[in-house]
C-alpha cells in the first residue's frame, strides 16, 4: 500500500508548553483559550484545532494521512533577536519538535531551525539537533536579518558554512518564506504580504540559489522550496533573458537551466491551481515534486475553506489529465521519502 505523506505541515505548542520568558518578552505565545497565536502586538486566529498535537493526530486519521513533515514555526526564525534570545528561543523550538518526532516516530518527521546571523551558534545547533536529537531536516527562512541591519538571502555566501555542514551531514533542507512585511515597506492590506510578497521572497532566494549553483556545490543537500516556488518558476524566462542579455552583470554564475530537474532540488505542491502545477511539472518533472498541505493554515488545503480538503489539487490534476494516478502516488509518497531519505519501516 502506498503511504500518503504530507511534506509540509505545522504544529503549535500548547500554552503550558511555552516557556514563561517567551510570553514575558513577547517573543511568542498562545493564549490560554487556544484562540490566538501572539507575537509582540501581533496576533493571529488559530483557525483549526489541528494546530495542536492530539487534534493533529485525529485530523491526520480523518484525512488518511499516514505521516506528516512538520516544519519549524515561522514566527520563531528569530530575525533581529539578540544572540542569547535567539539561542533560548531556537533551543525551545527544536526541542519541542524533537519531542514530537521522538514520541510519534511513525507519524511525524520534524524539522529544526537555526539563525544564520550567529554562524557559530547555528553550526553548534545543527550538530546538536542531528547527533543528539536525531533530526535530519534543517528549516531556513528565505532571508535573515544580518547584524549589519541588511536582509540577506539564505543562499548568500555568508551562509556558506551552514550549507557546507548540511552537505557533510547529508541533510534535507526546507526553505520557507516569512517576515515579508519587515522587508517590504507596504501596508499589509488584503493580506498582500502572504499572497504576493512571501512568494516573491521564495523566488528571490531561488534566484540566488540557482545563479550561485548551490545544487551543484552542495550535492548531498536535498533542498525543498515551499509553496512550489510558484513565482520563481513563472519568472524563469525573465531570468534567462536577463542572464543572456546582460552577461556583464552575471560573472561566474550558473545558467538557470542548470538547476532545472536537479535530483536534489524539490518543490511542494501548494500552488493552489492546476495550471501553476502544470507549469511546475513542465519545469522540473514530477519526480522533484512533493505533496504539501501547509496545514492547518487557511492558505493550506484545509476544509475550513469551501470545497477544499487535503489532496484536492492533486485530485484536480488527475481529473485535468495533468498527472495520472501513479504520478499522484509518487508525489504523495516516494518523492518525500527520497527528499528526506526516510525509512518509515525502521521508525
Amino acid at each position: 500500500m502506498t503511504l500518503r505523506i504530507n511534506g509540509h505541515g505545522h504544529l503549535l505548542p500548547t500554552p503550558d508548553q511555552i516557556p514563561t520568558f517567551m510570553r514575558e518578552k513577547k517573543f511568542f505565545w498562545v493564549d490560554d483559550a487556544r484562540k490566538h497565536m501572539c507575537q509582540g502586538e501581533w496576533k493571529r486566529p488559530i483557525t483549526d484545532p489541528s494546530f495542536f498535537l492530539e487534534e493533529k493526530l485525529q485530523w491526520m486519521d480523518a484525512n488518511n494521512i499516514d505521516h506528516e513533515v512538520v516544519l519549524s514555526l515561522s514566527q520563531l526564525y528569530c530575525n533581529g533577536f539578540s544572540e542569547q534570545d535567539c539561542f533560548d528561543v531556537i533551543r525551545f523550538q527544536n526541542d519541542f519538535n524533537a519531542e514530537v518526532q521522538r514520541s510519534h516516530p511513525s507519524r511525524f518527521t520534524t524539522g529544526f531551525v537555526v539563525q544564520p546571523a550567529f554562524i557559530d551558534q547555528a553550526l553548534q545547533e545543527i550538530e546538536r539537533c542531528v547527533n543528539q536529537l536525531n533530526m535530519k531536516m534543517l528549516c531556513l527562512s528565505t532571508h535573515y536579518l544580518h547584524q549589519s541591519g541588511e536582509w540577506l538571502s539564505v543562499a548568500d555566501e555568508s551562509v556558506a558554512p551552514i550549507w557546507e555542514l548540511a552537505n557533510e551531514l547529508n541533510l534535507a533542507l526546507e526553505i520557507h518564506p516569512y517576515d515579508a512585511g519587515r522587508m517590504v515597506n507596504l501596508k499589509d492590506r488584503f493580506w498582500r504580504n502572504h499572497l504576493v510578497w512571501m512568494m516573491a521572497q521564495t523566488a528571490d532566494t531561488y534566484l540566488m540559489f540557482t545563479l550561485q549553483g548551490f545544487a551543484q556545490r552542495y550535492p548531498n543537500v536535498r533542498t525543498c522550496f515551499a509553496h512550489g516556488n510558484m513565482l520563481g518558476h513563472a519568472n524563469y524566462g525573465r531570468v534567462v533573458q536577463g542572464v543572456e542579455g546582460r552577461p556583464d552583470l552575471f560573472p561566474d554564475t550558473h545558467h538557470p537551466s542548470q538547476t532545472l530537474a536537479q535530483p536534489n532540488v524539490f518543490f511542494d505542491t501548494l500552488v493552489h491551481d492546476v495550471d501553476t502545477l502544470n507549469l511546475l511539472i513542465k519545469r522540473c518533472g514530477t519526480r522533484q515534486i512533493v505533496w504539501g498541505v501547509d496545514d492547518p493554515y487557511p492558505l493550506g488545503e484545509m476544509a475550513t475553506v469551501a470545497n477544499c480538503y487535503p489532496g484536492k489539487l492533486l485530485d484536480d490534476a488527475v481529473t485535468a489529465d495533468i498527472i495520472d494516478e501513479q504520478q499522484k502516488h509518487t508525489i504523495m509518497s516516494d518523492n518525500i521519502l527520497n527528499w528526506l531519505r526516510l525509512d518509515l519501516a525502521n521508525r
